[in-house]
C-alpha cells in the first residue's frame, strides 16, 4: 500500500531532474501525477519512464494562460489536488555585472512569478487536507556569486512557504518547501561554461560530504513533506545538501 494511494498530484518542470524524479517516486506511492515541461518530446519521455498513473501537458509556468489550461485540464480528469510540488525553474551563471534585464525577467518570471501563479491558479481544486511543497535552494541560505538572481527568486518561494502556510491552515493545507543543495542533474549540462564536469567540481567542493546529490534523495525529501509522514510540519525548510547550509 502507497503513501499515497489514490491521491492527485501536480509536478511542473516534471521531466529531467528532481522534477523527474519526485514524479516517479510520487506515482510509486499511488499518485497519479501530472507532470508539466515546455518540451513535447522531453514530456513523452519522461511520461513512458514514469510508467502507468501520469498524465503530461504541455506549458510553461511563466504564462498564466498554460497555468489556467493545467489547472483545467486536472479539474476535468480528476476533479481536484491533493499536492503540489511547485518545481519548475530557471538558472543560468550569470553574475550581478553581467546581468541583463532580459535575464532578469526571466528568471523572476519562471521561479518566483510562475510559483506563485501556479499555486494561487491551484486553490479552487487544492482538497482541504492537502500539501504544497515548494522547491526552493540552499542558493537562498549561502551566498554563490554568479546566481544573484536565481538565489533571490528562491528567497521569495521560501518566504511564499512560510506566509502561505499560515495563510492556508484554516484548511489544513500544509505548506513547506525543499531546499537542494548541489544535485547531480542534466542542468550542469546547460550551465557549465568551463565544461559541465568542472562545474560539478566545482559544486562537489563545497558539500562537506564532498559529493553532489542524486535527485532521487531530494525525491525522497518531497515525498516525506507531500505525504502524512510530515503531518505535523507546515511552514518549514527542508535542507537535502550534504551539510553546505549548516556545517
Amino acid at each position: 500500500m502507497g503513501k499515497l494511494d489514490g491521491k492527485t498530484a501536480v509536478v511542473t518542470g516534471g521531466t529531467s531532474g528532481i522534477g523527474l524524479a519526485t514524479a516517479k517516486r510520487l506515482a510509486a506511492e499511488g499518485a497519479h501525477v501530472f507532470i508539466t515541461g515546455r518540451r513535447a518530446e522531453a514530456l513523452a519521455k519522461a511520461e513512458a519512464e514514469i510508467g502507468g498513473g501520469v498524465t503530461a501537458v504541455q506549458g510553461d509556468v511563466s504564462s498564466l494562460d498554460d497555468l489556467d489550461r493545467l489547472w483545467e485540464q486536472v479539474r476535468r480528469e480528476r476533479g481536484s489536488v491533493d499536492v503540489i510540488v511547485a518545481n519548475a525553474a530557471f538558472v543560468e551563471l550569470v553574475t550581478l555585472a553581467e546581468a541583463t534585464p532580459e535575464h532578469f525577467d526571466t528568471t523572476f518570471d519562471t521561479n518566483a512569478r510562475g510559483t506563485f501563479f501556479t499555486v494561487q491558479k491551484a486553490l479552487p481544486l487544492l482538497n482541504d487536507g492537502g500539501s504544497v511543497v515548494l522547491v526552493a535552494s540552499t542558493a537562498h541560505l549561502v551566498g554563490v556569486p554568479p546566481y544573484t538572481a536565481y538565489s533571490a527568486t528562491k528567497a521569495a518561494i521560501r518566504s511564499f512557504a512560510r506566509s502561505w502556510a499560515a495563510e492556508l491552515k484554516e484548511r489544513g493545507i500544509r505548506v513547506n518547501s525543499v531546499s537542494p543543495g548541489p544535485v547531480d542533474t542534466p542542468i550542469f549540462e546547460a550551465q557549465g561554461r568551463e565544461g559541465a564536469e568542472a562545474l560539478r567540481e566545482q559544486m562537489r567542493s563545497m558539500v562537506p560530504m564532498n559529493r553532489l546529490g542524486h535527485p532521487e534523495e531530494v525525491a525522497a525529501a518531497v515525498l516525506f513533506l507531500a505525504s502524512d509522514d510530515s503531518s505535523f510540519t507546515t511552514g518549514a525548510d527542508l535542507q537535502v545538501d550534504g551539510g553546505q547550509s549548516q556545517l
